[in-house]
């Protein structure tokens, strides 16, 4: 911010904001409790308690360099050698420092223009830093101006830096992450993960509108190249959105941003919509994960399934409440146990989604389950030995258990991966397609990145999913979402700024 533009008998804009926050109260206060933020980057203002309602941000929650057709010895990621000496600021909920994805083998010293530190907080040391990690903050006054505990709210369960939900770790290290070999999702997508720009350093800096805005706003000061934002706020007019406001100051310094379009599973619903930000949707990739099932007929399936153990399932009575609607979607409370305890059951597709469902299966007892619906679940779904069918395959499956009077399940087999799958990339069916309602002369999203099934780094202090009596812990999760898809571009980004150091955002 120009000093001119300030009176002079104020050393900083933060004293002259605070001098303007005293001449507004009706009675004398404590300024240090009601100014939370006072910026100098992003706009020229402030913000303290009080001021308007908060908005919050929303998250929008292996093989994928290849599938962008990077290759290590060919093409733009040696000849940006990695992303080297890009630096990428990511705004998100955090990081996990333990994480092999953010070693920092094979970096190079950090770059000499870097202003920032780390910062030291709850659970998280500078010393957690490194060649990889070369800052991280966190902001989160408005958050508890708006009456939060970290006890409770366990988005915020961290004074710190350190990432409690696992979504900033993810996003960040599929950008930036350095190469891991052998890792895995409980077997699924095996093979070595590592970011699209490897070798590019990594600054953190979520919560409430102000709190994102403190991000942006240390992130410019402290000289990022790439800016990485997989959130949004509630869409409202350029003039009034946070994001576009801040974005277009780091737009004016030369920063390259990245947003996610949102999750929104429909046309005319676009985040991040303004023209200046470049706005991801998601898309899928040519990889599925895979349990195959055989009926006592022979007749083969293959389906969807993230269940997180290599088991082989012989010879099993196959379930389908064909005459009561109830017991066909697996309704709350309508199956009987008698009846289908051990047993592989059939759930129809309708308004229950399937973690609805395989909860009254774990209630009634059901050994495994096939689930008739043409939306894939999330993978921490499958508590149960279970598989998705697409609607068509379940009319072949009903009618065999219509016709015979004892079916069966021959056997079913999961934790299988294949690559190559066509078509490929399709829009994510949960991606936000724009154009935007409020600005609907901007077309957006500007891109599709992979955001289906992503595997990356996340955090091991909580479980990821509950198997049985099990908690099971995973060091590397598959996510989906423009979140997801976002990092990925603000990676080919940092590859490109490498190459092309003179280039200007909308060059990139």
């Amino acid at each position: 911010m120009d000093h001119t533009l300030k009176p002079a008998s104020f050393s900083t804009h933060e004293s002259w904001h605070r001098s303007i926050l005293k001449s507004l109260l009706p009675s004398p206060a404590n300024d240090k409790e009601l100014l939370l933020y006072s910026y100098n980057h992003v706009m020229h203002g402030f913000t303290h308690l009080a001021t308007y309602p908060e908005s919050f941000g929303q998250l929008l929650t292996t093989d994928t360099p290849k599938f962008l057709g990077l290759q290590q010895n060919f093409g733009i990621w040696p000849a940006a050698s990695y992303g080297e000496d890009v630096i990428v600021g990511v705004i998100d909920t955090g990081i996990w420092p333990e994480s092999s994805s953010f070693n920092d083998k094979g970096m190079s010293p950090v770059p000499k223009r870097w202003k920032d530190k780390c910062e030291k907080g709850e659970a998280f040391r500078p010393s957690s830093c490194n060649k990889k990690l070369i800052g991280a903050r966190f902001f989160i006054n408005g958050l508890l101006a708006q009456g939060f505990e970290t006890s409770e709210e366990e988005e915020v369960e961290f004074l710190s830096a350190r990432d409690f939900s696992g979504h900033g770790t993810h996003t960040a290290s599929t950008a930036v992450g350095n190469h891991v070999p052998g890792v895995s999702y409980f077997g699924y997508a095996r093979g070595t993960t590592r970011g699209v720009a490897p070798h590019a350093p990594w600054f953190r800096g979520l919560a409430t509108s102000s709190d994102i805005l403190a991000g942006m706003e240390q992130a410019i000061s402290d000289g990022v190249d790439i800016m990485s934002l997989s959130l949004g706020l509630k869409q409202t007019p350029y003039f009034e959105d946070l994001i576009a406001i801040a974005s277009l100051t780091a737009i004016e310094k030369g920063i390259f941003v990245v947003c996610a379009a949102g999750n929104e599973y429909n046309f005319k619903t676009t985040k991040n919509e303004a023209p200046w930000i470049t706005t991801v949707g998601a898309g899928t990739l040519d990889r599925n994960f895979l349990a195959t099932m055989t009926l006592a007929n022979g007749v083969s399936f293959e389906g969807t399934s993230f269940f997180p153990e290599s088991v082989f399932i012989n010879d099993l009575p196959l379930y389908h409440g064909k005459g009561n609607t109830n017991e066909a979607i697996c309704k709350d409370s309508a199956l009987d146990r008698k009846q289908i305890a051990g047993k592989v059951v059939i759930c129809d597709s309708y308004r229950l989604n399937v973690s609805q469902q395989i909860m009254e299966l774990e209630r009634a007892g059901a050994y495994a389950a096939i689930f008739l619906t043409d939306k894939s679940p999330e993978p921490n779904t499958f508590s149960i030995p279970s598989l998705i069918l697409p609607t068509a395959s379940g009319t072949l499956i009903k009618e065999y258990v219509t016709r015979v009077k004892n079916p069966r399940v021959k056997h079913m087999k999961f934790a299988l991966t294949r690559l190559g799958t066509k078509p490929a990339p399709q829009v994510a069916d949960f991606s936000s397609r724009g154009p935007s309602e409020i600005i609907p002369g901007v077309l957006k999203p500007d891109i599709l990145a992979p955001g289906v099934d992503i595997l990356a780094p996340f955090p091991t202090n909580k479980p990821f999913m509950k198997v049985g009596n099990y908690d099971l812990v995973t060091d590397y999760a598959l996510l989906s979402g423009t979140s997801m898809a976002a990092p990925h571009v603000a990676g080919v980004g940092a590859l490109l700024k490498a190459v092309h150091r003179e280039w200007s955002p909308a060059a990139i």
